[in-house]
């Protein structure tokens, strides 16, 4: 049996999403989702928000986090050529969702993780002041309080790459990452980042579940993907994801199944101007991990 109705990737303004979490909830009811993650990058401080907003539209909610991690495997040229992959990206993106978890209650798993998750949040600024400070000395100054304002939690790219637009010196948020601030071009400057393992411990310490965000963009060939994350004792990979197409999302699952992993399916929400309609993807449920379904 498959399923549409869920979608376990999203974010908000607290990260790098367009929207805040009211309307992301709204428009994933809307669009039949009945149950829901938020994942914003490296912060939880969408949760209580999104619970309320889940709760009074009937959605089921399940609290979640985009980690930000080191690689855990080298990219391969041959492989990112056959996919059309021009450069895998810096960091791999570990989804940690807590079904168990009611963010209008506390526990002492739970805030030991939010403890272990703040200093990756508060890294996000040092990194921004290090990016702004290059971008000045290639002749475009940028106030690091002025990216930071366009962020209500967790500061990004996405938030640099408006303030050079609002600043005149690139036409667009794309023609920023292509141009200056993608990885490994000359605005670029990486931040100190958890290792999947290490990210695997706290996740699971605190209940939770751990699924690696859109593989395709990391460059390595299947096989060697699911190998490395069953070795460091992740749960799941997001098969379906709306970069996926469908014979990467079967691969994927065929090599999950092989290892003994579940799936997960996201449409990696950002904003109605960049995906219009969330969830509508469909994953067969047996293959999901069955903590997702209960409740």
């Amino acid at each position: 049996m498959w399923t549409e109705h869920l979608d376990l990737h999203s974010h908000s303004t607290h990260s790098d999403g367009q929207h805040d979490v009211e309307f992301v909830a709204e428009l994933m009811a809307r669009e039949r989702v009945r149950v829901w993650a938020l994942t914003d990058h490296d912060t939880t401080d969408g949760w209580s928000t999104a619970a309320t907003e889940a709760e009074r539209r009937g959605v089921r909610f399940i609290p979640g986090v985009e980690i930000t991690c080191e690689p855990a495997a080298p990219p391969q040229r041959a492989w990112m050529d056959a996919v059309g992959r021009e450069r895998p990206s810096a960091s791999w993106h570990l989804l940690a969702l807590f079904p168990n978890h009611h963010p209008h209650r506390t526990n002492p798993e739970m805030e030991a993780f939010k403890a272990w998750l703040t200093p990756r949040q508060d890294g996000r600024r040092p990194r921004m002041e290090a990016m702004c400070q290059r971008l000045t000395e290639l002749g475009m100054p940028v106030e690091v309080d002025s990216v930071c304002r366009r962020a209500t939690g967790s500061v990004g790219r996405p938030h640099l790459a408006e303030e050079m637009v609002h600043l005149g010196y690139v036409a667009s948020k794309t023609e920023a990452f292509e141009t200056w601030i993608g990885d490994g071009l000359p605005g670029f400057v990486p931040h100190l980042k958890p290792s999947i393992a290490e990210a695997v411990k706290a996740v699971k310490a605190a209940g939770g579940i751990t699924s690696l965000a859109h593989p395709l963009y990391y460059g390595v060939p299947t096989p060697e993907l699911l190998t490395c994350l069953a070795s460091l004792g992740v749960d799941a990979v997001e098969a379906v994801h709306r970069a996926h197409h469908d014979a990467y999302r079967h691969e994927l699952m065929e090599a999950a199944q092989q290892h003994g992993m579940g799936i997960t399916v996201g449409s990696d929400f950002h904003g109605v101007d960049h995906q219009p309609r969330p969830g509508h993807m469909p994953v067969p449920i047996e293959r999901l991990p069955e903590a997702l379904l209960d409740g």
